[in-house]
C-alpha cells in the first residue's frame, strides 16, 4: 500500500475482536519504531508491550480506553535524558516519544493491525501502577489489536480543514 493511501485509510479503531496479535507482528511493529528519529539521536523512549491479563487489567483502571485491545503499548522516555533547547524552557522528550509513537502507529497499519491512540488517562497514575523507574514519564498508550467486525471510523475520521486553514507560507 502507497503511504499516503496507508495514512488515509488508517484510523483510531474504537472496538477490537478476539484475535491475537502474534509475538513477531509486535516484533516487526516495535523494530521499525526504534529507527524513529530522536534530538541527538538520545533515544530515550522506552516502550512496554502489555498483554497479560494482569497486565491489562491494570490498563482498565487507568482508562475506558483500551476497547478490548488484546495489546496495549505503554511509550514513556527517560526525562532525565533529553535534549534541552536553547532557553531551557522545553525539551525534546514529549516530541521524540510523540515521533516514536506515531512510527509505532503506521507500521501497525502497515502490518495490518489496527490501534487507537490513547490519552484519556493520569501518566502519573501509569508509572505508578507500573512501577516505572523515577525518570520516566508515560506519554501514551496505543491499543493494539484487529477490529472486530462491524467496527469502522468514527462519523468525522474523513472530516479535515481545507489545507489553507492549516498551513501559512511565510
Amino acid at each position: 500500500m502507497e503511504f499516503k493511501e496507508l495514512v488515509t485509510r488508517r484510523y483510531s479503531c474504537k472496538k477490537y475482536g478476539d484475535s491475537l496479535v502474534a509475538d513477531d507482528t509486535i516484533a516487526s511493529i516495535l523494530e521499525v519504531a526504534r529507527h524513529a528519529p530522536t534530538a541527538k539521536n538520545l533515544q530515550e523512549q522506552h516502550v512496554y508491550v502489555i498483554k497479560s491479563e494482569e497486565g491489562l487489567a491494570k490498563v482498565d483502571e487507568l482508562t475506558p480506553c483500551r476497547y478490548g485491545a488484546p495489546v496495549v503499548l505503554m511509550v514513556a522516555f527517560n526525562s532525565k535524558n533529553v535534549f534541552t533547547y536553547p532557553g531551557g524552557k522545553r525539551n525534546s522528550g514529549i516530541e521524540d516519544a510523540s515521533i516514536v509513537a506515531t512510527h509505532l502507529v503506521l507500521a501497525a497499519a502497515d502490518a495490518g493491525v489496527d490501534s487507537c491512540w490513547v490519552n484519556n488517562f493520569n501518566p502519573e497514575k501509569a508509572a505508578e501502577t507500573f512501577g516505572l523507574p523515577e525518570d520516566e514519564e508515560v506519554l501514551m498508550l496505543l491499543d493494539l489489536g484487529y477490529a472486530a467486525e462491524g467496527a469502522g471510523p468514527l462519523a468525522n475520521h474523513a472530516s479535515r480543514k481545507p489545507v489553507e486553514e492549516t498551513v501559512s507560507y511565510l
